[in-house]
């Protein structure tokens, strides 16, 4: 599966989603598409899976007919964020395409 992160998503999170083809957006140089661009790039791309730290995206982009599927991490913080990452693995392998889902941190 292909997994987009953004600028925000902690890297070493990479780590825990081996097998799956994981790119950044800033390596694809993509830093400087916003939301909807971005979200348009990444599934021309064949991406299916978006993962991200903007909890605004849901509010500033109509996400209605995307066929990526969202997954919004409630922190930056990749210390927080660790004792959650069973969670994390679980909700990006298992989510559908077009689906928004926010993890808590």
């Amino acid at each position: 599966m292909k997994i987009l992160f953004d600028q925000g998503t902690p890297w070493p999170l990479s780590q825990h989603l081996a097998g799956h083809d994981l790119q950044a957006c800033a390596d694809l140089g993509w830093s400087q598409l916003q939301n909807g661009a971005l979200l348009t790039a990444a599934e021309q791309a064949g991406f299916a899976v978006f993962v991200t730290t903007d909890q605004s995206l849901q509010y500033q982009q109509n996400l209605a007919g995307r066929q990526i599927a969202i997954v919004v991490l409630l922190s930056t913080s990749w210390p927080l964020m660790q004792p959650t990452i069973p969670r994390i693995v679980h909700t990006n392998t298992g989510v559908h395409p077009g689906e928004y889902v926010e993890i808590p941190i």
